[in-house]
């Protein structure tokens, strides 16, 4: 699977992507991600890629006809299932939208900063709009990792062992249950004695419960959902 970041701040990206599931996902050859300057793509000797917003307000606005030639540029090299722009007012990620894109071959993801983009590229070459919740930060580089790590862990051959992410919260519909290791008491805090049994089906069984005893308390609108 391959995505292709289009940012302004490249370097902020670097991190995310150098470390535990997403390195190990690119040494396998599973995941291939790519990080693109916008401004490699504008015209002007300055390299900027923003301008002041027609009827006036505050903010600049990305350009058009940098995203443009980037995205032209990568889809004359390969075919792409979705191109997706970080937004606050787009659709709020959730386990089944990374279900769903871990399942394509090849994403781009449109970082946005400033005000905002132009809205004609999200008109033109946008597929998907994705948040990450409901509030606004500096750019949409974290966003980008976010939606990025969410999809590669799902991807098989990534995690050691596959079924992880299966249990995985939201996975169901449901929170996780909680979790436990050694050691089995520690100041007088006990493991439950359902998990040292090695009983599996009763082991299954208080899981489920907790799972939905966790979600009513914690997140309902999951169960009315």
């Amino acid at each position: 699977m391959r995505f292709d970041i289009i940012t302004v701040l490249p370097s902020l990206l670097e991190s995310p992507f150098a470390h535990s599931i997403l390195q190990r996902a690119q040494k396998k050859g599973i995941a291939e991600i790519h990080v693109h300057n916008l401004r490699d793509y504008a015209k002007n000797k300055q390299k900027s890629v923003d301008d002041y917003p027609y009827g006036g307000g505050s903010g600049m606005v990305m350009q058009i006809e940098p995203f443009a030639a980037c995205i032209e540029q990568l889809q004359s090299e390969r075919a792409y299932d979705e191109i997706i722009y970080m937004t606050p007012d787009g659709v709020t990620l959730n386990q089944d939208i990374a279900n769903e894109l871990s399942t394509k071959g090849n994403i781009i993801i449109l970082c946005g900063h400033y005000k905002g983009i132009d809205q004609r590229i999200r008109d033109i070459f946008v597929t998907k709009e994705i948040s990450i919740g409901d509030y606004v930060l500096s750019g949409g580089e974290l966003p980008a990792a976010i939606v990025v790590d969410a999809i590669v862990r799902l991807i098989p051959g990534v995690l050691n062992d596959e079924t992880s992410a299966l249990s995985d919260s939201f996975q169901d519909g449901l929170l996780d249950a909680p979790i436990y290791t050694r050691p089995a008491e520690w100041r007088g805090h006990k493991v439950p004695d359902i998990l040292l049994s090695g009983n599996e089906a009763k082991i299954n069984a208080w899981r489920d419960e907790q799972q939905l005893q966790r979600t009513q308390e914690r997140r309902p609108d999951l169960l009315n959902d």
